[in-house]
């Protein structure tokens, strides 16, 4: 019996009719110009789900240092807040109460003095944070400087081996970026190349608490002490913000005696990613500074066309709260006690995989998990007779789901390409033994079938191995 309405309109293509039969379905939807009439929602949703089938498992993803596992909590608690702006303070004053919160816990985390009057704020993510303590740096040298009345168009910035932020601020704000390049088995900075590049147009040094490329900690507390040493031969009085995108959400809890953080006077601020390991969903950062004298005043914009008089210091201005409300339930759901549990698992299983990798390969391990990130990066031998590359190697991972990137390190030894793997919260020992199953057969494949023509880092696909 066909289905009518008052009008006698056939109702059964929007009731009845599967939405594969449908007309939408049935012809290309727009991609490239934009469309003249409405569809059925279902039709629509339907067409995005299944493209987005095309992406990689994000739980497969080894590259990225982002939170790819979130409890179902987190999950509700991020629909609960979707329409919420955290700019808009006066709209959503608990939001902005539990930012402030979250800040507090975060400064008393990284041992922030507690007769200071510790600032901080959110931020999208952590290369936002990283730029707004980079701004302050150089707002303070430059303040400094014209008070002196010295020249203030020089300014430069020391860093180790870093991730693309740094060099996006430097450009972006005209700083000479004085990147310390690898050499030889020295892949992360050192005291004394940091001192070697120190002038009095030094706005500030950056040590990265987990480098991009290998996961290992720079030196924080000697380079602090160099710098001290500097201070008392030349005057020269040059702070430290310390990228803790990784790092600054695993020492406190897996390594507290080391020391990085606000416990180093001359550590003025830091900024972390709350996605990464501080296992809130994608979208959110945090920077704190040591007391309100390093964070300029005239760095802070004053907004009252929301509603009330709201302080804001971002590149930003809108964004989502959500992220936020489920870094404080993380606070309040796992303490220093959960997250310890969940980073150390996250330790052992990088540590574990390190030592089976290492034996099925030709393979040298050049960080295995120890003094840094839970993660482990290795090379193949010098002189191993091998008929792939590991860029080989990652394309035939890729073939089970797994994305083990391969790619070359930066000056001074591109010579040198690496696999890294980041282990997070939800990879545990199960799936890094399949992870190892797929590589023996990866590699047995790769032996008896060698490619005609091997891989290299012009073929690896381009994606952001930072995960920012």
């Amino acid at each position: 019996m066909t289905l009518y309405n008052a009008d006698k309109t056939d109702l059964r293509s929007d009731v009845l009719d599967d939405d594969y039969a449908s007309e939408d379905l049935a012809r290309d939807l727009p991609k490239f110009s934009f469309p003249n009439h409405e569809r059925n929602p279902r039709h629509v949703y339907d067409a995005i789900h299944d493209e987005l089938m095309l992406d990689g498992n994000s739980r497969q993803n080894l590259a990225t240092f982002c939170t790819t596992w979130l409890e179902p909590e987190v999950r509700d608690l991020m629909a609960e807040t979707v329409d919420k702006n955290m700019i808009d303070k006066d709209e959503y004053p608990q939001t902005a109460a539990i930012e402030e919160r979250c800040v507090h816990m975060i400064a008393d985390l990284w041992n922030a003095p507690q007769s200071a009057q510790t600032i901080g704020c959110s931020t999208t993510g952590s290369s936002e944070a990283a730029m707004l303590g980079g701004l302050a740096m150089k707002w303070r040298w430059r303040d400094k400087r014209r008070a002196e009345g010295k020249p203030t168009d020089k300014p430069n910035l020391i860093c180790g081996p870093v991730q693309i932020c740094w060099h996006k601020f430097c450009r972006y704000w005209d700083i000479e970026i004085r990147e310390i390049p690898m050499e030889g088995d020295r892949l992360i900075m050192t005291p004394e190349e940091v001192i070697k590049r120190c002038d009095e147009n030094t706005i500030g040094v950056v040590p990265t608490l987990g480098v991009t490329f290998t996961g290992q900690y720079e030196p924080v507390a000697e380079v602090s002490a160099a710098l001290d040493n500097l201070q008392a031969e030349t005057g020269l009085d040059i702070p430290i913000h310390v990228d803790g995108a990784s790092g600054a959400f695993l020492a406190p809890f897996c390594d507290p005696i080391l020391k990085w953080d606000f416990r180093l006077e001359r550590v003025v601020s830091i900024n972390a990613s709350g996605h990464k390991f501080g296992l809130a969903p994608l979208g959110v950062g945090w920077v704190v500074w040591r007391d309100q004298e390093h964070l300029p005043k005239d760095l802070i914009f004053e907004v009252n066309y929301l509603g009330g008089n709201i302080p804001t210091f971002a590149l930003n201005f809108s964004r989502p709260g959500g992220e936020i409300i489920c870094q404080y339930y993380n606070f309040l759901r796992l303490g220093r006690e959960g997250y310890r549990k969940i980073q150390s698992a996250c330790y052992s299983t990088a540590q574990a995989l390190a030592h089976q990798i290492e034996k099925i390969g030709p393979f040298e391990m050049l960080y295995d998990g120890t003094g840094g990130m839970p993660a482990l990066c290795w090379s193949i031998k010098e002189g191993a007779d091998v008929p792939y590359t590991l860029f080989d190697l990652a394309d035939r991972l890729r073939s089970r789901g797994w994305l083990v990137p391969a790619y070359a390190m930066p000056p001074n030894r591109e010579d040198m390409a690496i696999q890294r793997i980041i282990v997070r919260h939800g990879f545990g020992r199960d799936l890094a033994d399949l992870l190892v199953e797929d590589m023996v057969r990866a590699i047995e494949h790769l032996t008896k079938h060698s490619p005609s023509k091997s891989l290299g880092r012009e073929d690896a696909t381009v994606h952001d191995h930072s995960g920012r």
